[in-house]
């Protein structure tokens, strides 16, 4: 599912399995709309109609643009902190989370590669 925000709601679809759009005023809410949409193609449409893609066992996989994406872990890493990780400068950063300004493929391939780099970290770490 890619999701998307705008100026003020998010929205999400499906490129691989047709019907399933969603919208919400969060994220969250975004995700429980298109969990619902699966819901409502299943209860209304017979099994033979359904997309291959919801039959049996499915799981939804969340690709954000960059602005969705600061936008709903804005609140978890300061854009201070997300310099540091990504080396784009914080202002550069905000611009990106306000829709001021989009980023091109390579920053944000920058971007997911420290988000990665970090989780990964995280991933590692071992509190005693």
């Amino acid at each position: 599912m890619n999701l998307c925000a705008s100026s003020d709601s998010f929205g999400a679809y499906s490129e691989n399995c047709e019907g399933v759009y969603a919208a919400g005023d969060t994220i969250e809410a975004c995700k429980k709309d298109a969990e619902k949409a699966i819901e409502l193609i299943k209860k209304n449409l017979p099994e033979d109609r359904w997309p291959e893609q919801i039959k049996g066992d499915y799981q939804l996989v969340w690709h954000y643009d960059t602005r969705s994406l600061l936008l709903n872990y804005g609140n978890l890493l300061s854009l201070s902190g997300l310099e540091r990780l990504t080396g784009i400068h914080q202002k550069q950063l905000w611009a990106y989370m306000h829709g001021r300004s989009k980023p091109r493929k390579q920053q944000k391939e920058r971007i997911e590669k420290a988000l990665h780099r970090f989780a990964h970290e995280l991933a590692d770490i071992s509190v005693i």
